[in-house]
């Protein structure tokens, strides 16, 4: 009780009335592998890698089989094979895992009204309501049930009051299973798990936090935040917060009609080859910068093509998801190739990416070494720390384009991209 003048006025504390959000985590177990085994029943219970089957190659997903060995996605294939002699390698095929995951998407669409597709394989809904209704428990299970009876796919869930909960949840809950945390028990569920069972915390920050005597989720608990943060800087601030089970982000809402997009119109209408390949060329790779800088993949690409008669034709095509530049690149010439069919004059070009999604399986590992994911990360850094022009494909060095970039995942108006050479 508090007064306000000389009246007596009554202090509420709303957030015991509100409803606690209920978030659902699903996460399909060991994506690439079990639409492996769809396709060939005989790789079920063997260990199996998919991948690039050459020496140089990454490996993109193991079994469970694999993992007792020390194997494990992202590293190299000819370690992968020395750990496990006995692994059946799969070269794999993005094609199909693309459309696995749509069909599981679908599913999740027609009975959420509210979700985010993190990944190929990784999705939150929010069921906060659900519990007057129905229940959110059981309708994640009945979900989930769906899901395997429809796609044959194994999926695990976890289920908590906010998202980072529920990812670790899942992790605790495969293979194929499911597990729930009650509100007000997310701190006492963390609390005995190691500290690297917490998104964010990857190889470099557990080293740092192991040398730091942090080893499990408690300690961070019973640390001042301030302690954290003069470790880690910001991150420190988010991982005591996730350990601590409050740090609560927002669903992203999953629209399929998200898209990117840059044209050129010419100062001259030009049917200069080298110049149009050049151009497109510049396009394209900016925008799977752009995605890759956000987290993003596409399924859909497209380009757009108006004569010096003001008739403008596109084409698209469907493509395994990806934001990889060298995989995206030649699609788009192909596309250019099919298109420019009038052998006119052209006014203007240009590029677009749609069917994103968040996601960060950034490179075709079915294809890619070592080096290429290195020299992805170590040309995003760059681009990150001097400008996205400061370094660029030697194809794209001519190209003086000059075009509207449209960045929906900034929620910023149009800028300018100009690429030029340096």
């Amino acid at each position: 009780m508090c007064s306000f003048g000389k009246y007596p006025v009554l202090q509420l504390d709303y957030i015991q009335y509100m409803k606690p959000e209920s978030i659902l985590h699903l996460d399909l177990d060991t994506f690439f592998v079990s639409c492996e085994r769809l396709i060939d029943s005989t790789l079920v219970k063997r260990p199996l890698l998919v991948g690039g089957t050459g020496d140089r190659g990454v490996v993109a997903a193991c079994s469970y089989e694999t993992r007792r060995f020390g194997v494990h996605s992202g590293m190299a294939m000819k370690l992968a094979k020395q750990l496990c002699p006995e692994a059946t390698v799969i070269r794999g095929d993005s094609s199909i895992y693309t459309k696995h995951s749509q069909t599981v998407t679908q599913i999740i669409k027609e009975r959420v009204p509210l979700f985010e597709k993190a990944s190929i394989d990784e999705f939150y809904a929010d069921l906060t309501g659900m519990d007057k209704f129905f229940g959110t428990y059981k309708f994640a299970t009945e979900l989930r049930n769906t899901i395997i009876k429809e796609t044959g796919l194994p999926i695990s869930f976890g289920l908590s009051s906010n998202k980072i909960v529920s990812k670790v949840a899942t992790g605790e809950a495969k293979p194929n299973n499911q597990m729930r945390v009650d509100n007000g028990l997310e701190k006492q569920f963390l609390a005995p798990l190691s500290i690297q069972k917490i998104p964010s915390v990857g190889t470099k920050t557990y080293q740092t936090l192991r040398n730091l005597g942090i080893t499990t989720v408690q300690i961070v608990q019973e640390m001042p935040v301030e302690m954290l943060v003069s470790a880690l800087g910001v991150k420190g601030e988010v991982i005591w917060k996730r350990a601590n089970g409050i740090d609560r982000p927002p669903l992203i809402p999953f629209h399929e009609r998200k898209s990117i997009s840059t044209e050129r119109t010419f100062s001259k209408d030009t049917t200069n080859m080298v110049q149009l390949r050049t151009t497109l060329t510049a396009m394209a790779e900016n925008l799977a910068y752009q995605l890759r800088r956000a987290d993003k993949l596409t399924a859909c690409i497209s380009v757009r093509l108006r004569y010096s008669d003001y008739q403008t034709y596109s084409k698209q095509i469907k493509i395994p998801y990806t934001s990889a530049d060298h995989i995206l690149i030649p699609k788009i010439l192909e596309l250019f190739e099919r298109l420019y069919d009038r052998r006119l004059l052209i006014r203007l070009v240009g590029v677009k990416y749609t069917d994103i999604v968040t996601g960060n399986y950034q490179i075709n590992l079915f294809d890619d070494t070592e080096e290429m994911l290195n020299l992805y990360d170590a040309m995003d850094h760059i681009r990150q720390k001097y400008g996205e022009k400061s370094i660029m494909r030697a194809t794209s060095m001519g190209a003086k384009t000059i075009g509207r970039f449209h960045n929906p995942f900034s929620g910023e108006p149009p800028i300018v991209l100009a690429h030029r050479k340096q």
